[in-house]
C-alpha cells in the first residue's frame, strides 16, 4: 500500500523540462543575480507543496534515494526569497548617491568649523567697507603719513635705520586705525550689533586650535618656497633691500623691536579685524563658512600685493579662519598671525 501511494504521487508529480528548469535557475553566485520574474515566482509557489511531498516520500524510498544533494538543475531556483532581497539589497548599497556623500562630508565639515553668524547688513556695506579701506590703506601709506613728515621737516630717504622704523609704525598705526574708523562708521547703523561679532576673550578651549595652527607653520615655509619656484622674479625686477632688513644688518636693537612690535602687534590686529572679524562672517550669509574662509583667505592673500606670497598666504588665511570660526573669538587669530609673523621676522635674522 505504502508502495502504491509512492508511485502515485511521484505519477503525479509535475515533470519539470530542461527548458523550464533553465529558465528559472537562479544562480547562486552574488555577482549573477537577475531581477525574478513573475512567472519564476507563480512557479515557485506551485512547486514548494510537491517538493515537500517529495521530501517525505524519499525518506521511505531509501533504495532509490540516496542522500547526495539533488541536481543543480533542480534546486538552483529553490532560492529563499528573503535571500534574493538581501542580495538586491547589497546591490543597492553599492550604488550609492555620491552626491549625498559630499553633502554629509560638507555637513561634517560646516559643523566642525561652526555655523554662520546673523548678519544684519547687505552685500553693498561688505563692499562699501572693503573699497574705503582699500582706497584709505592705500592714501595713508602713499600720500598722508609722508605729507605729514613733509610738513614737520622730515624725508624718509634721510632717515636713519632708527627713523625708518618709526616711520614704519606710525604708517601701520595711521592705517589700522583709519581701516577702524571706517568699519565703525559703516556699522554704526546696525548697533547694538549681535553678540558673536568682534569678541574678544580669554575664555574658551581655543588654545589647542592655536597650538595645532603653530604646527602648520613649517608647511606654509614650503608652500612659499613652492609659490617661488612657480613664479620667480623676473630677471629685470630690481634686487632691493628693505628698511627691515637693513635694521636687522645693522643690528640696531631700537630699530629692530620698533619693527617687531609693527609686525607682531600692529599688523595682526588690524588686519585680522578686517578680514576675520568683518569679512569672513559677513560672506557667511551668502555661502556656507567652509566657502567663506576660503573667499576671505584669497582677499586677504590679495591684499598683501604679492604674487610670490600668494600661496602660502592663501593657506595661513586659511588656518586662522578656521581658528577664528570655531572660536567666534578674534584673539586667537591674532596671536597666531603675530606668532607667524614672528616667526619670518626671526628667520630674517639669522
Amino acid at each position: 500500500m505504502l508502495s502504491s501511494t509512492c508511485s502515485h504521487s511521484l505519477i503525479h508529480r509535475p515533470f519539470l523540462h530542461s527548458s523550464s528548469a533553465a529558465r528559472a535557475r537562479v544562480p547562486t553566485r552574488p555577482g549573477d543575480l537577475r531581477p525574478i520574474s513573475r512567472s519564476f515566482r507563480t512557479f515557485e509557489s506551485q512547486s514548494r507543496p510537491y517538493n515537500t511531498r517529495w521530501t517525505r516520500i524519499s525518506c521511505f524510498r531509501q533504495e532509490k534515494f540516496s542522500s547526495e544533494t539533488p541536481k543543480p538543475e533542480y534546486i538552483e531556483h529553490l532560492v529563499p526569497e528573503e535571500v534574493v532581497k538581501s542580495e538586491f539589497d547589497d546591490s543597492k548599497v553599492v550604488k550609492r548617491d555620491w552626491g549625498g556623500t559630499l553633502r554629509e562630508a560638507a555637513d561634517v565639515v560646516s559643523r566642525a568649523i561652526g555655523s554662520r553668524w546673523s548678519v544684519p547688513w547687505s552685500a553693498e556695506t561688505i563692499l562699501q567697507v572693503m573699497l574705503l579701506w582699500v582706497a584709505a590703506f592705500c592714501f595713508t601709506g602713499s600720500w598722508m603719513v609722508p605729507f605729514a613728515a613733509h610738513v614737520a621737516g622730515f624725508s624718509r630717504e634721510s632717515l636713519t635705520n632708527r627713523g625708518q622704523a618709526l616711520f614704519s609704525l606710525v604708517t601701520d598705526v595711521t592705517e589700522g586705525l583709519v581701516g577702524i574708523m571706517i568699519i565703525c562708521r559703516c556699522l554704526s547703523r546696525f548697533r547694538p550689533l549681535p553678540p558673536d561679532w568682534f569678541k574678544f576673550s580669554l575664555k574658551g578651549t581655543w588654545q589647542l586650535d592655536v597650538a595645532l595652527g603653530c604646527l602648520m607653520f613649517p608647511l606654509v615655509n614650503r608652500l612659499s618656497q613652492f609659490n617661488l619656484s612657480l613664479l620667480p622674479l623676473l630677471p629685470s625686477t630690481p634686487v632691493t633691500v628693505s628698511s627691515v632688513e637693513q635694521s636687522i644688518m645693522a643690528r640696531d636693537p631700537v630699530a629692530m623691536a620698533m619693527y617687531a612690535v609693527v609686525v607682531s602687534v600692529c599688523a595682526p590686529m588690524w588686519e585680522e579685524i578686517l578680514f576675520r572679524g568683518f569679512l569672513l562672517p559677513s560672506l557667511t550669509k551668502y555661502m556656507p563658512v567652509w566657502s567663506a574662509v576660503l573667499v576671505s583667505s584669497v582677499v586677504f592673500a590679495l591684499a598683501h600685493w604679492n604674487v610670490q606670497r600668494i600661496l602660502p598666504l592663501i593657506f595661513l588665511g586659511v588656518v586662522m579662519g578656521v581658528v577664528f570660526a570655531r572660536s567666534r573669538n578674534l584673539l586667537p587669530s591674532m596671536l597666531l598671525h603675530s606668532l607667524w609673523n614672528g616667526f619670518v621676522f626671526l628667520d630674517l635674522m639669522k
